[in-house]
């Protein structure tokens, strides 16, 4: 494979992290918003009911990452990722404007709620593609003692992402007052996401290829990549989902649901809780590359995963049960900020250790299709899950139970995945 001097490094760096900045802004920012979407499209008297409404559409979309990941991880191994990931991109600029412009419920009724669902679908068929196969993309390009690092920067992009959608909801719930937010400043944030979208496209347009493709694509038979994926490697397949199921849930749980659980069960002011997390989110940032880093050079990725899913399981009830127990700030700082120090640790290993699991022949089809079923279906239901748990057992910290059983099963599935982190690309 060819030496890539600095300079195409760097370009395809920037095209991964560009690209799921714009998809995962746009993305995440239905799960900022949600307690605004429950009132506009689901209202009731029930404000749990209306939200678990509101989850139960943002799991939707989820569901519709796997027929994603299925049709561009069959594009990519077959065609090219630097295709696939502009394809991705160019469909997620269109639903989110759409959903920026979508009438609510005063104005259209139940339609209203049947248009967002349909937002949403599109959305998650266009997530289903672009992160499997940005980082397939980063890992493929990447000096071999950098592939860590390289695939890291997928993450990076996509907390940038949710940074931004985080920051653009606390922006607006901080500059309009909320009976104006409702009235069309939740608008805003959703249009802003389409603008960066067509920045994306164009940044994404004239993308180099992927050598490491290239050097097997001659070599390819007429098996298809996704049956490969459920045949020959259907072990890995299945590791590769029961792993990204339990970092899905914990996940979203740490980043997305909790200023919602925050200012629903604790009593914390919603801004309040979206500055707190917005914080959060943007120490990610710094930790992120330094975990895929310490997972190139010092930790293998399989264990360093791993101490991070046993904190969790130790520490994630305690800190619920601290939250709940008074609307401490001190509590929800530090809470907050002992997930993200966790976090960062699969954040930064995982994506890498995903591309190494598999052979290149389906590897972005067995990628796409775990990671999303994982993350997508188990993960993207997470919210709703835990709304559920609540609204079941009576208890705001209840909900904590679901993130240490989470993490407690990541921790087994992680120890049944080879560390390949040492080892050339297959």
């Amino acid at each position: 494979m060819a030496a890539r001097t600095a300079d195409q490094r760097r370009t395809t760096i920037m095209a991964g992290f560009i690209g799921n900045v714009v998809e995962w802004y746009d993305f995440a920012l239905y799960g900022y918003m949600a307690s605004f979407l429950s009132t506009l499209f689901f209202p009731g008297d029930d404000r749990l009911t209306s939200l678990l409404a509101t989850y139960g559409v943002f799991a939707a979309g989820f569901v519709m990452r796997p027929l994603g990941s299925a049709f561009f991880g069959w594009l990519g191994d077959t065609v090219g990722r630097s295709r696939t990931m502009l394809l991705s991109v160019a469909l997620m600029a269109i639903p989110t404007f759409a959903l920026g412009c979508l009438p609510t419920y005063d104005t259209a009724g139940p339609w209203a709620a049947a248009l967002l669902v349909l937002v949403r679908l599109v959305q998650g068929l266009s997530v289903g593609g672009e992160f499997s196969s940005s980082v397939t993309y980063l890992v493929e390009t990447a000096d071999p003692e950098r592939r860590g690092f390289a695939g890291s920067w997928a993450n990076i992009g996509s907390i940038a992402g949710m940074l931004l959608g985080s920051g653009a909801a606390a922006a607006v719930t901080w500059a309009w007052p909320h009976e104006v937010v409702l009235a069309w400043a939740w608008r805003v944030p959703f249009l802003v996401g389409a603008v960066l979208g067509i920045i994306g496209v164009i940044y994404n347009r004239h993308l180099p290829h992927s050598d490491h493709f290239r050097e097997h694509e001659q070599s390819r038979d007429e098996t298809s990549p996704l049956v490969e994926a459920f045949t020959v490697s259907l072990g890995t397949t299945l590791r590769a989902t029961a792993f990204a199921s339990v970092y899905g849930m914990v996940f979203y749980f740490a980043l997305v649901y909790l200023p919602t659980w925050a200012s629903e069960q604790a009593g914390y002011d919603l801004d309040l809780a979206m500055r707190v997390n917005v914080v959060a989110t943007a120490v990610l940032l710094v930790l992120i590359p330094l975990s895929a880093w310490v997972s190139d050079h010092l930790v293998r990725r399989t264990r360093l995963i791993g101490l991070a899913m046993a904190g969790i399981a130790v520490a994630g009830y305690p800190l619920f049960q601290a939250m709940a127990s008074g609307g401490s700030l001190a509590a929800l700082v530090v809470s907050q900020g002992i997930f993200a120090l966790l976090l960062a640790l699969p954040l930064g290993a995982a994506p890498a250790m995903f591309v190494e699991m598999f052979p290149e022949r389906d590897r972005l089809s067995g990628y796409s299709v775990a990671y999303n079923l994982g993350l997508g279906v188990v993960g993207g239901a997470t919210p709703m899950i835990a709304t559920a748990i609540i609204k079941w057992s009576g208890s705001g910290a209840a909900a904590g139970l679901l993130l240490v059983g989470a993490a407690g099963v990541g921790l087994l599935a992680v120890t049944l995945i080879r560390d390949r982190s040492r080892e050339p690309l297959r």
